[in-house]
């Protein structure tokens, strides 16, 4: 099963970890969780702008460094015994593995399953821009980017279930 990823951080040389979202191949399961110790004052203008400003919408997502950490082994407990995390960058899986101790589950692949083969496909794209089109699913929102990415996925595999390309 693919685990749909995305993370926010500070900037592209400190990469302190933000936030983390995940959601499930099959939607079933999904967690979002922000980091309230990270350094506001290391954050790039990019990250200002676009990504603090959806901090702190949802209380129960607010935790520690060491609170996060903890938080995601117990989410990956509960998922099937092989998943295999998806994402558009492999910042994101390190950022996900360095949260989580430097160790990921033994349930999850090591190997990403890298979405950038599919970005610049047209329905790919076009699946990702409708789900962020609503205005409850904002850009640069680790769970909602996760959920974009799951869209896009599921867009192109349907398309490419059917034989057309």
């Amino acid at each position: 099963m693919l685990i749909f990823l995305d993370t926010e951080y500070t900037d592209e040389y400190r990469r302190e970890l933000v936030s983390v979202g995940m959601v499930t191949e099959d939607g079933q399961r999904s967690i979002y969780l922000e980091r309230t110790d990270f350094l506001r004052t290391s954050c790039n203008h990019f990250v200002v702008a676009n990504v603090l400003p959806h901090l702190g919408e949802d209380a129960g997502a607010l935790c520690t460094r060491p609170e996060l950490g903890h938080r995601l082994h117990a989410w990956f407990q509960v998922l099937p015994r092989r998943v295999q995390l998806a994402s558009d960058s492999a910042i994101d899986r390190d950022l996900l593995l360095m949260a989580m101790g430097g160790t990921l589950p033994a349930n999850v692949n090591p190997v990403l399953y890298d979405l950038r083969t599919l970005i610049d496909t047209t329905v790919y794209d076009t699946a990702v821009a409708r789900y962020h089109g609503h205005p409850a699913h904002p850009w640069h929102h680790a769970l909602h980017d996760a959920l974009a990415h799951r869209a896009g996925w599921l867009a192109w595999m349907d398309r490419n279930s059917t034989g057309r390309t």
